[in-house]
């Protein structure tokens, strides 16, 4: 991620955008930078691919790989624990959002 104005704010965010599309169905890493970047996001590989791999090792995400050698694809997906951890992070979004509107 470029050095923005706010960023520790945002990787949590960009985490529960993630955890979101990896509910929906499966992604890969370059369609998840796309995405990220439509939302206007500034994140490159070097910060997408270790949060990946975080997510992954804390039990919110699995992945299997497609392929072999250079065109090997790494896909993932959300566990039942990463599920349950947006539905928990999903009401307290909109807890919080209701509570900045009421600020305008």
């Amino acid at each position: 991620m470029k050095a923005t104005k706010h960023q520790d704010f945002l990787t949590g965010l960009i985490r529960l955008h993630i955890l979101h599309h990896a509910v929906e169905g499966e992604f890969f890493g370059n369609w998840m930078l796309e995405e990220l970047r439509e939302h206007g996001y500034s994140i490159g590989p070097g910060t997408l691919y270790p949060m990946l791999h975080a997510l992954e090792y804390k039990g919110y995400l699995k992945s299997r790989t497609e392929g072999a050698g250079r065109r090997a694809r790494r896909h993932y997906r959300a566990t039942r624990q990463g599920r349950a951890a947006l539905t928990v992070a999903t009401g307290k979004v909109r807890e919080l959002f209701n509570e900045l509107d009421k600020r305008r």
